[in-house]
């Protein structure tokens, strides 16, 4: 195992660490509104695809460039529908009229 590798493999080793002690000190009802807003901000990943596309030279690296930028702009969508929805949920109903409150 070369030394990059390892260092690589440690750092993100470690961030799955720091990511689920940070994630597991958020109180629930703060949970869809941060994790909404991380997937819209990984539209950093769709850039990485690019680059990788861009230094592709052969077809398995082109595909993976493809699935990566797939994979990540659904992962920003989503985060776009997950906020839209969940900020839907505090809009207010327009209020009843007098006359069908009663037929109910």
């Amino acid at each position: 195992m070369s030394e990059e590798l390892f260092t690589n493999l440690a750092i993100f080793v470690l961030s799955l660490l720091v990511g689920f002690e940070v994630m597991s000190k958020i109180p629930a009802t703060l949970q869809t509104p941060m994790m909404s807003g991380a997937n819209a901000i990984h539209g950093v990943v769709v850039v990485g695809a690019f680059v990788i596309a861009a230094e592709a030279n052969s077809w398995p690296f082109y595909i993976l460039a493809f699935l990566g930028a797939f994979f990540a702009a659904v992962n920003v969508a989503g985060g776009y529908t997950v906020t839209d929805r969940m900020l839907g949920m505090f809009d207010r109903k327009p209020a009843a009229k007098q006359g069908e409150a009663d037929h109910k």
